[in-house]
């Protein structure tokens, strides 16, 4: 099973403050760890929301587009991974590892193409099976 990571943001987070030197060795043992055990995927940190944007769509097509900053920092999201892990409890106890001393992460399962088999047709799951090769030959 894949799960989405999801750190949470804070007021530092969103007013672009890094973390110290002794933070940013604390975070890449732990992603070290979490790279040798083979649970670790993908993984970054993300820029404050006043360098984002927001596109909302409406039911009729038309898309409004709102620049950061964003109000309600509860709900942002500063940073992620993506994991692969056989459970979610395997995945909670990872996350107990984590290095943070403060904050909200959020873990979420990732499901893939067979969440859709009921309206997946053979050209649309041809055309997944393609866009996802041509994702790993360009990661090689």
């Amino acid at each position: 099973m894949r799960f989405m990571v999801i750190v949470k943001a804070n007021e530092d987070s969103e007013n672009g403050v890094m973390p110290t030197t002794e933070e940013l060795a604390a975070m890449g043992n732990y992603n070290e760890e979490l790279v040798k055990a083979g649970v670790m995927l993908a993984g970054d940190g993300l820029y404050p929301s006043s360098k984002g944007a927001r596109v909302a769509f409406d039911a009729k097509g038309a898309t409004t587009v709102t620049d950061g900053p964003f109000a309600e920092t509860k709900e942002l999201i500063a940073g992620f991974w993506i994991w692969e892990l056989p459970s979610m409890q395997d995945a909670v106890e990872w996350l107990k590892k984590a290095p943070f001393r403060s904050g909200e992460v959020e873990i979420r399962q990732i499901h893939g193409a067979e969440a859709f088999e009921d309206v997946t047709t053979p050209e649309i799951k041809a055309q997944e099976d393609r866009l996802r090769e041509q994702i790993a030959a360009r990661n090689q």
